[in-house]
């Protein structure tokens, strides 16, 4: 049988994936209490036009739908790319037990790079901290998005300065 950190993180990749097809910078979260996936998001901040739609909170959100309490003990989260200050925050507001990470995010990066939001001791919680699952896949999917992002960017500028020209 798979390692469950690598079924989970693969179910967070698939999350990511939509994010992409909509244009989005693919990020996914799943979150699983007891093997079961009870909550999923993946990042929508273009399309939803909101700070708030990233991947780990509208996945928060989700979950606390599903099993009726804000409380998230007893659940893993996966997300694709290491959460930032915001999500990290949710993370410990929530009370989610353990935090598994695909990539690391050195520009925004709270759960390690910049900062440790989800395990500062003078929080009253604490996460268990799980790095590098899938990671190579996991930034492969940023970095190919961000590749096709440019080359986007710079066929529309050659474009308008045809039109213009």
């Amino acid at each position: 049988m798979a390692d469950p950190d690598v079924k989970y993180m693969r179910r967070a990749i698939r999350q990511a994936e939509r994010a992409a097809k909509l244009g989005e910078v693919p990020i996914g979260c799943v979150i699983v209490r007891d093997g079961v996936v009870v909550g999923r998001g993946y990042n929508r901040r273009n399309t939803d036009r909101t700070t708030l739609a990233h991947a780990e909170l509208l996945a928060i959100d989700r979950a606390s739908r599903k099993l009726g309490d804000w409380r998230l003990e007893g659940c893993t989260m996966y997300v694709t790319l290491e959460p930032c200050q915001m999500c990290s925050g949710a993370i410990v507001q929530s009370r989610i037990d353990r935090v598994v990470i695909g990539a690391m995010n050195p520009k925004a990066g709270c759960a390690g790079s910049i900062l440790n939001i989800l395990q500062e001791p003078r929080f009253n919680h604490q996460v268990e901290i799980t790095r590098g699952v899938l990671e190579e896949e996991c930034s492969l999917i940023l970095k190919d998005f961000f590749r096709d992002l440019r080359v986007r960017v710079k066929e529309e500028k050659l474009s308008r300065a045809e039109t213009d020209g």
